[in-house]
């Protein structure tokens, strides 16, 4: 998937890894052309000035930024930020490009690699130099731009729940954990295999504050002149290690299909020259059959391989169907299909090639939904409500505690001093009763996600 970089913290996506952040990409792109965005690109290079125009965002990146200070060996006039986020030279663009409320709503998206400078990396989860698609718009009013933010986060939902097939809670992130400039941030939270925290995607309604920072004004219908109101949002390639993490085995990743770089695979299996020659021949024929019906396959041809090495190599990678054929399958016109989700026997069946078709088709729908239900079976039972602070502690140890917190930032700090659990979101959805706060004791009338993250 990936190797480590001679740059401490940044990684080299090998292709296969590439091939599935592509296919996330392309899931992603549909549904963000469906509703109205268009693609663009920016700059890596941000004049430093720019970041240090909105206060709450320079606070916030300051200890990540990788600044260049020299070009072409001279110093330069002034310094260059390597992009940690484009929000902005975006509000630069934006406060020449909106002129009037007939400019509005200004719904962009860019896919590129940001730069922000972490002490503490893993791959794909955390790293220097991460790819990502980042969305920036601009609207009239404060409603549009709300709509706009819950919008990209039921995007984002969806795309996790049906294309990664791994169950999230859609929420709020508490004002210590909000995006640095953002009125509100929220987030999709997933639970990994672990039972630690994954914060998959976010959303931001960052209000008037970049608008007002870069001047980003229009005339309304009465001619007056209007502060826009922005938001942004992105998903990165910590979606690649969600999936690994949530779906995978100690025999290696488990791919779902939608994602999959290679959906299905044909391993053929002989001994001798003769064998080899009808089983692959056969091989070829049914690899063909299913590209013509858009399958993601591959057929193994590998020499000097056991079919044992290849069966073993496949389920690491997480191809989620493997179909074997010896002479006997090719004498019978049937092949073993095998689910990469249900080791040993119980995921083999023997299937005529007549029907193979269909067979795999049916197969990959079902690996998808049970992938899917696995991972929220897991979460459920790993989710716990604590009737005190003990089993609050005891519960983040191995899951999630869902608990009424008072919104406070003391206990807040207090929790994360004294258990390494962070709030990971408010959910959108809310039980109807009252209670009190699992730290303090104080009404509250909210209830929290607590979980350790990475």
């Amino acid at each position: 998937m990936a190797d480590y970089a001679p740059v401490r913290g940044c990684m080299i996506v090998r292709p296969y890894g590439w091939t599935l952040w592509e296919n996330i990409q392309q899931a992603l792109d549909r549904r963000f052309k469906a509703t109205g965005h268009v693609n663009a690109a920016f700059p890596l290079l941000i004049p430093k000035s720019f970041i240090e125009r909105e206060k709450s965002h320079v606070e916030g990146f300051s200890p990540e930024l990788a600044v260049v200070t020299v070009g072409g060996g001279k110093e330069l006039e002034e310094p260059l930020v390597i992009r940690p986020t484009s929000e902005t030279i975006i509000g630069h663009a934006y406060a020449r490009w909106i002129q009037s409320y007939r400019d509005l709503p200004v719904l962009i998206n860019q896919w590129n690699s940001v730069v922000r400078w972490e002490l503490r990396t893993k791959l794909f989860l955390r790293t220097l130099e991460f790819f990502w698609q980042e969305g920036h718009t601009a609207h009239a009013t404060y409603e549009e731009a709300q709509s706009e933010t819950l919008q990209m986060l039921d995007i984002y939902a969806d795309f996790a729940v049906k294309d990664a097939a791994i169950p999230v809670i859609p929420g709020r992130k508490s004002e210590s954990e909000r995006f640095a400039g953002a009125d509100q941030t929220y987030s999709i939270e997933a639970m990994m295999g672990d039972g630690k925290a994954l914060q998959s995607a976010t959303s931001h309604n960052l209000g008037q504050n970049f608008a007002k920072a870069f001047d980003i004004r229009y005339l309304d219908k009465e001619g007056r002149l209007q502060y826009c109101w922005t938001t942004s949002w992105g998903l990165s390639t910590r979606m690649v290690g969600a999936i690994v993490m949530v779906h995978g085995d100690d025999q290696g990743m488990i791919l779902p299909p939608r994602l999959a770089p290679i959906q299905a695979v044909i391993v053929p299996i002989y001994k001798n020259d003769s064998e080899q020659a009808q089983v692959v021949e056969a091989g070829r024929r049914l690899r063909a059959q299913l590209a013509a019906a858009d399958i993601r396959v591959k057929l193994d041809e590998r020499e000097g391989t056991t079919p044992g090495f290849k069966f073993n190599d496949w389920e690491m990678r997480g191809v989620p169907l493997r179909i074997e054929l010896g002479p006997r399958d090719v004498a019978k016109a049937s092949v073993v299909l095998a689910r990469r989700d249900r080791p040993g026997k119980e995921g083999k069946s023997v299937v005529p090639q007549a029907g193979l078709l269909e067979a795999v088709t049916k197969s990959l729908a079902e690996v998808q939904s049970s992938l899917y239900e696995r991972a929220l079976a897991f979460r459920e039972a790993n989710t716990h409500q604590p009737a005190d602070y003990e089993e609050f502690k005891a519960a983040v140890e191995t899951g999630f505690a869902f608990s009424h917190w008072c919104g406070g930032g003391e206990c807040e700090g207090q929790i994360k001093e004294e258990t390494k659990a962070t709030v990971r979101c408010i959910p959108l959805e809310q039980p109807e009763t009252e209670g009190s706060c699992i730290r303090c004791g104080r009404p509250a009338r909210e209830r929290a996600i607590f979980g350790k993250a990475y």
